[in-house]
């Protein structure tokens, strides 16, 4: 009977709510981030070749409209498939007959550098036109905070764009 009589109070105190004086008010949620507005910038390339002679590698230049701040992620997106508009977050692996290579980037304050990336002994000679000629990218700039929020995946292209005004 003490067990029954134990358990029934333990169950009573856990069961019982605390009150005391009201919090602040919070924020007006801004994109669903904690009141927070987060701007995110974007622009999109001319098509770019990929060729022996530039070394398989494209330089952009970050447009001077374009901010990015030390706290930001730079974000490159391949245009996979023009109908409807499918992009793909860099890197991007492509399997071919004759081995596998990677659109890739690099970026820093001011640039862009975009490359095709595969093992020593691949050869990119060996790649069609349509891996190497008239390849469009879309540059984006996020927040850090923003992608440290979890409130965005950055794999999908969809879920970025909603973020970048």
């Amino acid at each position: 009977m003490k067990r029954i009589f134990s358990f029934i109070a333990v169950f009573t105190l856990l069961l019982t709510s605390c009150e005391g004086p009201q919090g602040p008010p919070g924020l007006d949620g801004l994109n669903g981030l904690n009141g927070v507005n987060f701007v995110g910038q974007s622009f999109e390339t001319d098509p770019l070749d990929f060729f022996a002679e530039n070394n398989y590698e494209q330089l952009i230049i970050i447009p001077n409209n374009v901010e990015v701040l030390e706290t930001d992620m730079i974000l490159v997106y391949l245009l996979w498939d023009e109908n409807p508009d499918i992009w793909r977050l860099l890197p991007q692996t492509i399997y071919t007959d004759n081995g596998e290579f990677q659109y890739n980037y690099d970026s820093s304050f001011g640039d862009v550098r975009i490359f095709l990336d595969a093992p020593a002994e691949f050869d990119f000679d060996s790649l069609s036109a349509a891996d190497t000629l008239n390849q469009i990218f879309r540059v984006v700039v996020l927040p850090v905070d923003l992608i440290n929020s979890n409130a965005i995946d950055i794999n999908n292209y969809d879920d970025v764009v909603n973020f970048v005004q």
